[in-house]
């Protein structure tokens, strides 16, 4: 069995860190999964998650949850 590669493990991680995030934004604002989406992939952090220098992907869904908010909120 073939182990997966580091790009695969980026992408996989990068993907459910996406998704949890979406779930976060539904959960707290009550908004719609196309807004949740477009909350998410429009925010501040989205451009630090696909830096694979910066592997924040494998931070924890809530932590990077609130410097997406931390983020958002100094974009203002």
């Amino acid at each position: 069995m073939n182990q997966p590669t580091h790009d695969q493990i980026a992408n996989y991680l990068t993907n459910y860190v996406l998704s949890e995030l979406v779930k976060y934004v539904i959960e707290d604002t009550g908004c719609t999964i196309e807004q949740a989406m477009e909350r998410v992939y429009n925010s501040p952090l989205m451009s630090l998650l696909q830096d694979e220098e910066g592997e924040l992907y494998v931070q924890s869904p809530a932590y990077l949850y609130e410097l997406m908010t931390q983020l958002s909120s100094h974009q203002k």
